[in-house]
């Protein structure tokens, strides 16, 4: 795969989902990336369930093409370490709560001091202004605060997270394009830049095209399960088996599927010719669809509506999605070897550069994996590191796999 990034460094202060996503695919595209973990405990989610041989799974998916660096950021040898990294690295990516960073050493002032081409991208909750502007961020709570849990699940039925955090994600590659779009400028100006992205600016620009719809209409976006407000039909049906997905998007999609389904007469019906009066006559339209789709099973609805061209999908579990072959054509599960696990899978970054095959070039990092090297790396020799390993300011892998057994 291309490496537009390569011989960039990035140092990665950040934990959790959304800052360590923007460092695995700043990885992935050629950078080298260093975690700088706390001593002892490391990222939170290196604690978070599911676990197998010790290793988090949450750790794992994004972390890979990274080297961790575990090191006392409270104690001053320990900030001296980082600062002397900072100097070096072109891109810092950080996302304590309110303060904490100043109190670290590790803020943009201090940082942009010591290095005046760095490009420095801040991750918050709600944004470092406004009357929020200290509060902690969790994806969970800005589905919430956002207005987007009030728009999911059934009518009627109890509030409903998307499960997968998409806030946090969605962080993480607008930390992405931030960080890409600094570069270009510290490319025209020479200079370092300062990037901000936070959960509450990414949920409320998740919800952009439902706001519009808001503003124009003043109707307030309701939930609907897996139906639209703009389209019909367009949401699951019962078929005679299972559940499975129809989306018809347009008035020639409808006429496909009036064919495919033996509705013709419905087809050019006042009530359901256009989407805009299949929408008014919302509830019919779902019924009368609702009672076709029964007729024929998932398998034979799909291969009929495929072959017309109307959109559809059969409602998959995970496990199946991860086997089907559009995945493995894709290339976009990579393997590692990990020093624990062995071969580990991991989702690739879903871009692709002249069509060359995704791969990942390191391993979600043990804590304090690269600690001595990349100290060695910084300047520091064999005794320097030894003093630092023994006093505590720092550690690596075998010192903390020998404390978990203890």
């Amino acid at each position: 795969m291309a490496q537009p990034l390569q011989g960039l460094k990035v140092m990665d202060l950040s934990k959790v989902l959304a800052g360590p996503l923007c460092g695995q695919h700043l990885g992935e595209l050629g950078a080298e990336v260093i975690k700088v973990e706390p001593t002892g405990t490391g990222d939170d989610t290196r604690a978070w369930l599911p676990q197998r041989a010790g290793q988090s799974a949450t750790f794992l998916s994004v972390n890979h093409n990274k080297k961790s660096l575990a090191v006392d950021l409270k104690s001053p040898k320990g900030r001296e370490i980082v600062h002397r990294l900072a100097a070096e690295v072109d891109i810092v990516l950080q996302g304590f709560g309110g303060g904490t960073a100043v109190k670290l050493g590790v803020d943009y002032k201090t940082l942009s001091t010591i290095n005046p081409r760095i490009i420095y991208c801040e991750i918050s909750g709600y944004g470092r202004t406004g009357p929020l502007g200290n509060e902690p961020g969790y994806d969970v709570m800005l589905q919430a605060f956002s207005g987007m849990i009030s728009t999911i699940g059934l009518p009627g039925g109890l509030p409903t997270r998307v499960s997968f955090s998409p806030v946090d994600l969605g962080t993480g590659m607008n930390a992405v394009a931030g960080v890409l779009a600094a570069l270009l400028e510290r490319q025209r100006t020479g200079k370092g830049v300062y990037v901000e992205v936070s959960l509450f600016d990414t949920a409320m620009s998740l919800m952009g095209y439902m706001a519009q719809n808001f503003w124009m209409t003043g109707k307030v976006p309701q939930p609907m399960g897996t139906a639209h407000p703009a389209m019909c039909p367009y949401q699951a049906f019962q078929a005679k088996d299972a559940y499975m997905m129809l989306g018809v998007g347009n008035d020639a999609q409808w006429a496909k599927f009036c064919q495919v389904a033996s509705m013709e007469s419905m087809r050019d019906d006042p009530r359901f010719a256009t989407n805009s009066a299949r929408v008014e006559n919302f509830d019919a339209t779902v019924a009368l669809v609702g009672e076709k789709m029964k007729e024929r099973t998932v398998q034979e609805w799909m291969a009929a509506l495929s072959a017309a061209g109307v959109p559809c999908a059969p409602i998959n579990t995970l496990d199946i999605a991860l086997v089907h072959p559009q995945l493995a054509e894709r290339k976009l599960v990579v393997t590692t070897a990990h020093p624990v696990l062995g071969t580990v899978n991991n989702m690739a970054m879903p871009v692709r550069f002249q069509n060359e095959t995704r791969h990942a070039r390191l391993p979600p990092p043990l804590l304090g994996q690269h600690t001595q090297d990349v100290l060695s790396d910084l300047g520091f020799d064999s005794a320097e590191i030894q003093e630092l390993l023994r006093d505590g300011i720092v550690s690596n892998f075998d010192q903390s796999a020998d404390a978990k057994t203890e």
